[in-house]
């Protein structure tokens, strides 16, 4: 039997993988002292302002924390004037704030997992979380200037982080996320993609290739079809969050060699207040059978693992487990 490392790599190269990947499990995830310090709504608990000055709440049943865009807590209140307003978050971490996470990366079983750094939110929600994200795509037609100078910061903050992170933590993969768009269309055209976000993103996907880092996971939970020749250019290694919106067949078929899809499951089918049985295994066998052995992995559309309601991850992960037993006779 494989290790699930090199299950991964058989799946994702196009080899012969002896069993489906199973969601999340190749990724030994840790923090860093960006995001510990970074203050957090707890769920169904008060608002939260964040070290950009992000007013966060974590509603019930819902898949993460949210920004708070009434008119008084936007952080960006004049476009025009946007400098006063976006401040980057302390970056200033000694040797010893790093040794609780070095201890974290010496706890993960680098033979079956991959070291694996998370950051959230990412560039293009960041600019939304200051912006709203109303006002955001309109500033991409009014005030591009102004929006990129933004973009800028949220850049170069990734970069210092990702500095420090390779020099500290040496990840051999990165789980970045970062919603390009809705179920059904990307939030900007993909020309617009590539003038504003695939700039910033070559910079810091590229430093952290150029530093160790084996493995790109970009989450999106969305269609983003129309930029995956940008997510291969970008050296992205896994597409996570693909939804069935995306036609996954046949992005895995144009592209399987050059990138690999992880989802397939769209969380909203079996992550539910009643869901059930029948519709997991249902759900589950769907997307192995339709979408296949190789440059897929199948996966909840959630950024995460975890689930909303109760159960919900653990079964999904479990049926997987027992259909790769079917399908591979193993």
């Amino acid at each position: 039997m494989l290790s699930i490392r090199d299950n991964f790599w058989e799946t994702i190269k196009g080899g012969n993988p002896d069993r489906f990947v199973n969601q999340y499990e190749y990724l030994g995830m840790i923090s860093s002292p960006f995001s510990a310090n970074q203050p957090r709504p707890a769920l169904g608990g008060p608002s939260v302002v964040d070290a950009w000055g992000v007013t966060r709440r974590w509603p019930a049943n819902t898949p993460g924390a949210f920004p708070d865009h009434s008119p008084d807590k936007i952080v960006v209140q004049d476009i025009e004037e946007w400098q006063n307003y976006v401040k980057m978050p302390p970056t200033n971490f000694k040797d010893e704030d790093w040794w609780q996470f070095q201890d974290m990366a010496k706890k993960v079983d680098r033979k079956e997992k991959f070291l694996t750094i998370m950051e959230a939110p990412g560039i293009f929600e960041q600019s939304h979380n200051l912006c709203e994200i109303q006002n955001t795509l309109i500033y991409f037609y009014s005030n591009p200037d102004e929006l990129k100078g933004i973009l800028n910061v949220i850049t170069e903050y990734e970069l210092i982080m990702a500095e420090q992170i390779c020099k500290y933590l040496k990840p051999e993969a990165v789980f970045h996320h970062d919603d390009w768009g809705s179920q059904q269309s990307t939030f900007i055209s993909p020309a617009m993609f590539r003038e504003f976000i695939k700039p910033c993103y070559e910079k810091v996907y590229g430093y952290y290739l150029d530093h160790g880092v084996e493995i790109i996971v970009h989450h999106s939970d969305s269609y983003a079809a129309t930029l995956v020749p940008d997510m291969i250019d970008l050296g992205i290694t896994v597409w996570q969050g693909v939804m069935r919106s995306n036609n996954i067949k046949e992005c895995i078929e144009k592209y399987g060699k050059q990138i690999s899809f992880m989802g397939g499951i769209d969380s909203a089918l079996v992550d539910h207040e009643d869901w059930t049985e029948e519709e997991i295994i249902r759900e589950v066998r769907y997307a192995c059978d339709e979408f296949g052995k190789l440059y897929f992995i199948p996966c909840t559309s959630q950024g995460g693992p975890a689930s909303i309601y109760p159960g919900v991850y653990k079964r999904v992960s479990e049926e997987i487990d027992a259909y790769s037993k079917e399908v591979f006779g193993k």
